[in-house]
């Protein structure tokens, strides 16, 4: 297999066209065809052991790698600094390197001492906000700076749909919606699901202004255009995408990272999770922490769903009848 692959990769040549001229052919020396179902398997084998050795927490995905750790001592920032030392190591023997201008520390704590990292014999800068996977996450993890981004690209594409679409029923509004804003809206919310009021508001406030575009709904209360639609508001759909991933820890593998206990002998909730007692205020509102109240609080009938799609049509009629799910939330972000 090993001399398939090094078949497969070597004696690969490039050249490149612009309008009528071609370059001369050029040799290949490193990298793999783009596009192939290979290139992520290869690349994952290449990079498989560049944790080995590691203290701290460090997560890999595709090319990109974060380094984390306690940082309460000087023993446990030497530990961060040592880890550094290691990646940078592993870097030269693979003949790879890291992009130092794209290296950054963000501290997290009311305490933190700032400590500065290097690797190699460049000093990394700090940074108050990073983007990772498409979300922003900031020093304060009040998620208010991706709300911003997320209602302003979704306003922005609304205003084109606004201005380039003549159209106003709900047969051609509707599906663009669907498709093009709801989206940047939702996308990965169950872990930076707003908490604020005024980050809830500014998000709701798109599809408000979605639905009061179609034809015949503009003079409509805001409650009575989802109900005309068959939509539910932003709240409560970010409510029922949390319910979607507590059924899928409760009856998956990750039982352990929601709730020490799970008590099984109750009336009306045969699945019901102990929440759990925390330190930082704002650990409430991570998922495994802000959902389990409004999990304990769903019917049998809903939980002991036999399959995922089966719990989602349960689901959906249980919150289509539950006028208090929105202010259920809505009181969540005015802690």
């Amino acid at each position: 297999m090993v001399r398939w692959i090094c078949n497969w990769l070597s004696d690969r040549t490039q050249r490149v066209l612009t309008n009528a001229s071609c370059s001369s052919w050029k040799e290949v020396m490193s990298g793999v065809p783009q596009g192939s179902v290979l290139c992520p398997v290869l690349f994952n084998i290449f990079i498989n052991d560049l944790d080995k050795g590691l203290e701290g927490t460090i997560i890999k995905f595709a090319d990109d790698t974060k380094l984390g750790g306690i940082a309460n001592t000087p023993e446990d920032r030497s530990r961060i600094q040592n880890d550094l030392d290691r990646l940078e190591r592993w870097a030269e023997t693979n003949k790879m390197k890291f992009n130092r201008d794209k290296c950054k520390i963000l501290h997290f704590g009311r305490k933190n001492g700032m400590q500065r990292y290097r690797m190699g014999d460049a000093w990394l800068d700090s940074s108050t906000c990073e983007k990772d996977l498409g979300v922003l996450v900031d020093n304060k993890l009040n998620m208010s700076q991706q709300c911003d981004a997320a209602a302003k690209k979704s306003n922005g594409i609304l205003a084109c749909i606004n201005r380039g679409i003549v159209s106003r029923s709900r047969e051609v509004m509707l599906p663009l919606y669907s498709a093009l804003v709801r989206p940047d809206l939702e996308y990965c919310v169950q872990f930076w699901a707003p908490q604020l009021k005024g980050d809830v508001d500014k998000l709701e406030c798109v599809q408000r202004r979605a639905t009061k575009m179609i034809k015949g709904l503009e003079n409509k209360p805001y409650e009575e255009r989802l109900k005309e639609l068959g939509m539910f508001s932003l709240q409560k759909g970010r409510l029922r995408g949390d319910m979607i991933a507590m059924y899928k820890y409760v009856r998956g593998s990750h039982r352990e990272e929601v709730s020490a206990a799970l008590e099984t002998r109750t009336r009306n909730n045969g699945f019901k999770l102990q929440e759990r007692r925390f330190h930082l205020n704002i650990r409430k509102n991570f998922l495994t922490v802000r959902a389990v109240r409004q999990w304990n609080s769903l019917p049998r009938t809903v939980v002991e769903a036999p399959s995922l799609e089966a719990f989602k049509q349960r689901l959906d009629g249980h919150l289509s009848g539950c006028l208090e799910c929105d202010f259920l939330l809505l009181g969540r972000g005015l802690d």
